[in-house]
């Protein structure tokens, strides 16, 4: 089988089958987490604040990333630090505010996510430096953060000790099809690949493209993320935990080596002369200035570096699409991440990697099918 893509779910996958047996082919056209599953700093493991429908598959992840380093032989910088979602107003549409928290905790409590409700002084117990306009939070204590480069690069190479090919710089152009079937890949060196039983499109931002060679157009599109890393001035704290927040754009992160990465939904932009994605100086400053708000010590911080060049997928309702693409039977695609794919990739990899070897799909991933739009 191939699969396209070496991000975190295409190298996941790859070892899940190669470790069953499977015959497996990855083929990446640039290099292994070159995408959205590399960059500096660490992301969420994160359940809280999360589509309900993706928070089964996050209580399956909770339990693999803790022991994910010793199964592949690899560094994955897990930590379980805790993760709060910080609320400041008492009212902020119909989303969220502090009369639905109480709500939102017993949802995830239900679908096995341990949440609780932070009054004021219980978040500054955790977090004595916030804000004081933070007036509650959503604290979820198994929630954390993983090093991407890291754990992406360790996948492959445990799929590689385990009879996977996976091959670096080879784009794949176009596709060959028998009927339903696709036979096999053409690649931009010209060379044609023998798909064997199942192709799985698993390159993210490069996804949508190949699904329209099969007629189906993917309900998503390309954005630039910014990610900032912060380092705090003198002993200024730094947050402990992963912090999110109700209504403003902001994800914070501690890093070992003391720095913060900055985060939170702002944007960068495509700069087609360099064909690369660029920071916008006004979405660096905006994610900064929130920062300092919420988190007052990040005021003085130093910015050491920025990146918003790594693309991400973005679907129209921000879960993705996992499934058969329409009119072929076997081929499986998986994309649109929408910022949130990366905490799930183990255990949606193993669901995959299930779905390919039985032919059945796995009833965690039904909610993900192409065929809700």
């Amino acid at each position: 089988m191939v699969i396209v893509g070496g991000g975190i779910y295409g190298c996941a996958t790859a070892w899940h089958l190669a470790r069953q047996g499977a015959d497996v082919h990855l083929l990446e056209a640039a290099t292994i987490a070159s995408g959205a599953s590399g960059g500096f700093g660490k992301r969420g493991v994160r359940a809280n604040q999360r589509d309900l429908r993706e928070l089964p598959l996050m209580r399956t992840a909770y339990d693999l990333w803790p022991r994910l380093a010793d199964d592949i032989g690899a560094c994955t910088g897990y930590e379980r630090t805790g993760g709060i979602h910080l609320i400041e107003r008492a009212t902020t549409g119909t989303e969220g505010e502090i009369g639905a928290a109480e709500t939102h905790a017993r949802v995830q409590r239900d679908l096995g996510i341990p949440t609780e409700v932070l009054d004021p002084e219980q978040v500054r117990d955790l977090e004595p430096d916030v804000c004081h306009d933070v007036q509650a939070g959503l604290y979820s204590p198994l929630d954390g953060i993983a090093d991407h480069t890291a754990t992406t690069r360790g996948l492959a190479q445990a799929a590689r000790r385990h009879g996977a090919t996976v091959r670096e710089d080879t784009t794949v152009v176009d596709l060959r099809r028998d009927g339903d079937r696709i036979t096999a890949v053409v690649t931009d060196k010209g060379e044609t690949v023998d798909v064997g039983h199942t192709l799985l499109l698993l390159n993210n931002t490069g996804a949508a493209a190949l699904v329209r060679l099969l007629g189906t157009e993917l309900p998503m599109w390309r954005v630039f993320p910014q990610a900032l890393l912060l380092r705090p001035h003198g002993d200024a704290a730094s947050p402990r935990h992963l912090l999110g927040h109700d209504h403003r754009r902001l994800a914070l992160k501690r890093l070992p080596d003391g720095t913060v990465m900055l985060s939170g939904g702002w944007r960068g932009r495509w700069n087609a002369e360099h064909e690369r994605g660029e920071l916008i100086q006004e979405n660096v400053d905006g994610n900064r200035h929130t920062a300092a708000d919420v988190f007052p010590p990040l005021g003085n911080a130093r910015l050491e570096s920025g990146d918003a060049s790594r693309a991400e997928s973005c679907s129209v309702d921000e879960i993705p699409v996992i499934d058969t693409v329409p009119a072929t039977s076997n081929v499986l695609v998986g994309a649109g991440w929408s910022g949130h794919g990366f905490a799930i990739a183990p255990a949606v990899a193993d669901l995959l990697a299930q779905w390919v070897i039985t032919g059945e799909r796995p009833d965690p991933l039904r909610p993900f099918s192409y065929m809700r739009f």
